[in-house]
């Protein structure tokens, strides 16, 4: 599907607890859902232009899927400094309630990537009507405490073929008494997935159109 795609547009929303994120989103003319993005680690050069997040960032919204990127507390211009993880869940939460308001009644699935993916696997809103975790290190904050593994809504998890971090058996480990996830290896793919946007991309929007249609 090649959707009708307008501009990027720029923004800025605010956390609970008072920091200031700068932020994008990209909306299609008949949009069917929005995606949050959420970057890589912001202390290992990680913001919402890292390579990934910018093909799903693009691509999206050729298939009705809105998108909205946004930079954790202390990345690029967004005000704070870095949390170690639990401080950007306040960050998560800013976004998915500003996602709200881009679409009326509009489902909203969190997409991280690796830091990112960790971050949005640990936080719920009731916005949300799916997440996925791409090459998520399933580390940085405790699996069991995370609510995408214990929620009735669906979870897909994107994992590298050659993830230097996470390997599929160890993902898939990790995950098995998860509820309502399912599990995607990337095909020679590693953790940082340079080449293998594509099939991010596309696995990610296939995912989100099985919400919208159910």
């Amino acid at each position: 599907m090649n959707a009708e795609v307008g501009f990027p547009q720029t923004t800025i929303f605010t956390t609970s607890d008072g920091f200031e994120l700068e932020a994008e989103f990209l909306l299609p003319a008949q949009i069917q859902a929005i995606a949050v993005l959420s970057h890589p680690h912001p202390l290992y050069g990680g913001d919402m232009r890292n390579n990934v997040i910018q093909s799903l960032f693009e691509s999206l919204p050729e298939s009705s899927i809105g998108t909205l990127r946004y930079n954790f507390r202390g990345a690029g211009v967004s005000e704070g400094t870095h949390g170690k993880g639990e401080l950007e869940r306040l960050d998560a939460e800013a976004a998915f309630t500003y996602a709200g308001s881009l679409g009326d009644s509009i489902p909203i699935i969190s997409v991280g990537y690796s830091f990112g993916a960790d971050v949005s696997l640990s936080t719920d809103h009731s916005n949300l009507a799916g997440w996925v975790g791409i090459a998520a290190p399933l580390s940085l904050l405790k699996p069991q405490q995370m609510p995408a593994g214990h929620d009735e809504r669906p979870t897909l998890l994107l994992v590298p073929q050659h993830d230097q971090y996470r390997s599929p058996d160890e993902a898939a480990t990790i995950s098995h008494s998860w509820d309502s996830t399912s599990l995607s290896i990337i095909d020679g793919g590693d953790h940082f997935l340079m080449g293998s946007s594509k099939p991010v991309s596309e696995a990610t929007a296939a995912f989100v159109k099985k919400i919208i249609d159910s």
